[in-house]
């Protein structure tokens, strides 16, 4: 992967000039025109929080606001992060039944150029508009033309260009592994869509796809990970390869899994390749086919939700799939968050003294965080703590005081009893909200009126929720 020779190592990444890609077929649109059409086809490849508005300018402030493509992500520290999330083409070979942009579908085609793709970056970028790409496509011709295509646009973006903003592209499954490789140099992430939970749902709904081709390029950035960390160690001017890891998707509700289904594939995930995330995106019903749920019958956002809320626990709660739901209990709670549903099933274990409890066994403490887990293990080396002192560390005293004890006593008498404790946490006022017997969300924009914020669970920002 790395030479010591530097005259070496450029050859080995330098490729020659491309041509323009224009796509095949293609009759003649603006770089706006594509953009809306690209832009749009775009809003199905989950990578990051959606929202965006459309804003004119008044004529004297400075600016305006474009809502094509515009996308929010959340950086480790917690900043937030806009992409441009577009596909380089929605053009596609496949017919996968649950894809708006499968070839049978009579849907407005359009494909950028490398350079388009770059002119646009650039440009967005010198407006502040956002600090980096989110580029995916569907398969032009064939996936390592497709690739070929996709790499263009992140050579001349770090070369021609001169850009250093957050690139994240995806990863054509069955590309050559050359292309793969060559890529994964120039951006800061990579991600290959495992698409449907199982390989008997990708058979079904996605015949021109193979488990195998989709696990291959995921190896091969895995290894490719490993191998850069190695040689950077051994070489400080090594490149960098996928620095900010990969992450995959899974459309959940097009195929009948259930939620231990999905989060035991999740945990494979995490433990054989050690993703970074795992974005769970909720089906929407947009085609018409026997092997698919009903028109307008599409995957409450409200199990997505529960899915993410899960997955966090996998990631930074110690937890695993088999845990959290069994076959006999195969599906969320929908009314209580995954870890307070644990709770009442493990009554047993708790209430658990905050002061003597270790580091792992307080993190299944509901109400209690990552880093409210950290500050209890350091306040109490120099004392005991009071519920008083929880409270100003951060703990949700709210969720907690059911499941802890302080010096031996709880905060209030409480009854160790599931229906007892069920009804008092539902009671609460960030509980979510329902309309009768039906519940109906929708994702929101930064300027909706009347929004009702879904609690951030442990910290995530995932999405905004509201009730319609």
């Amino acid at each position: 992967m790395f030479c010591k020779d530097d005259v070496k190592r450029k050859n080995m990444l330098f490729v020659p000039p491309f041509g323009d890609g224009m796509g095949i077929g293609m009759e003649m649109k603006t770089v706006m025109e594509k953009l809306e059409i690209l832009s749009d086809a775009a809003k199905y490849d989950v990578a990051c929080t959606s929202s965006g508005v459309d804003r004119k300018g008044n004529g004297k402030d400075m600016g305006n606001c474009i809502k094509g493509g515009i996308c929010h992500s959340f950086a480790a520290d917690g900043r937030c992060i806009s992409l441009l999330k577009i596909l380089l083409s929605n053009e596609c070979i496949f017919d996968c039944k649950y894809c708006l942009n499968r070839k049978s579908n009579d849907v407005p085609r359009a494909t950028f150029t490398p350079r388009e793709v770059c002119e646009l970056t650039m440009n967005f970028y010198k407006r502040n508009y956002i600090e980096g790409l989110f580029l995916s496509s569907g398969i032009i011709e064939n996936p390592t033309y497709t690739m070929e295509l996709i790499f263009q646009v992140v050579f001349l973006l770090r070369t021609f260009y001169h850009f250093q903003g957050y690139i994240h592209v995806k990863g054509i499954p069955g590309a050559d592994p050359d292309i793969i490789q060559k890529t994964g140099f120039y951006v800061d992430r990579m991600s290959v869509n495992l698409e449907l939970p199982t390989a008997d749902g990708l058979k079904l709904l996605a015949p021109n796809k193979h488990r195998k081709n989709i696990l291959a390029p995921m190896r091969q950035i895995q290894n490719g990970i490993i191998q850069g960390k190695q040689e950077i160690v051994q070489y400080k001017n090594a490149p960098s390869f996928v620095p900010s890891g990969q992450s995959t998707q899974m459309i959940i509700g097009a195929t009948p899994e259930s939620d231990y289904q999905i989060m035991s594939v999740a945990q494979g995930l995490y433990d054989k390749f050690n993703l970074k995330r795992v974005f769970y995106s909720a089906y929407v019903s947009i085609n018409a086919d026997k092997d698919l749920p009903a028109l307008h019958t599409g995957t409450p956002l409200l199990r997505e939700h529960r899915l993410y809320q899960a997955d966090w626990l996998l990631r930074f709660y110690q937890f695993k799939a088999e845990e959290l739901l069994t076959e006999k209990r195969p599906n969320f709670n929908v009314l209580l968050d995954p870890k307070c549903d644990w709770a009442l099933q493990h009554l047993e274990q708790f209430p658990v003294e905050i002061n003597r409890a270790d580091y792992h066994t307080l993190l299944r403490v509901p109400g209690i965080g990552v880093k409210s887990a950290q500050r209890i293990c350091g306040a109490r080396r120099t004392g005991n703590l009071r519920f008083e002192d929880l409270k100003k560390i951060g703990v949700v005293l709210k969720r907690a005081l059911y499941f802890i004890t302080c010096n031996g006593k709880m905060m209030y008498h409480t009854k160790m009893e599931e229906d007892y404790i069920t009804r008092n946490l539902l009671a609460l006022p960030e509980k979510l909200p329902f309309q009768k017997d039906t519940m109906t969300y929708k994702q929101l924009t930064l300027f909706d009126d009347k929004v009702e914020t879904a609690e951030l669970f442990g910290g995530q920002k995932e999405i905004l929720q509201r009730v319609v």
